[in-house]
């Protein structure tokens, strides 16, 4: 694994995990469906994947960067992810859901492709 797709995969995952546990918050799940606050089964779904997706996003990065880079990398990627998100919920809090949603998709898959080519058949 390159640290470009490392940085790529980090990126998305820590976008979607953010988005999710901002999601989970009335105020913006408020901005994004016009309901005052989530059911709670919205909530609790929304932020366990969002803690999901955070911890998965340190996965490529200690596989790019060992464990002492990527801890620091991963944090930066976390940083990242919250600060894009941070200024999508004001203006279009639908495009960052969306974008969220495939991008925690992608991530996954992306993911989960590069660690099933590590530990194939050679």
């Amino acid at each position: 694994m390159s640290t470009l797709q490392a940085s790529l995969m980090a990126l998305t995952l820590a976008f979607g995990g953010m988005a999710g546990l901002a999601f989970a918050m009335d105020r913006h799940y408020a901005q994004l469906t016009q309901r005052r606050e989530a059911p709670a089964r919205h909530r609790h779904a929304l932020r366990w994947g969002g803690a999901a997706l955070l911890v998965l996003a340190a996965l490529p990065c200690v596989a790019a960067w060992g464990s002492s880079v990527g801890a620091v990398a991963w944090l930066g990627f976390l940083s990242a992810g919250a600060l894009h998100v941070a200024w999508g919920l004001p203006y279009r809090p639908r495009f960052v859901a969306w974008a969220a949603a495939l991008g925690g998709v992608v991530g996954l898959v992306a993911l989960f492709v590069s660690f099933a080519a590590a530990i194939g058949p050679r």
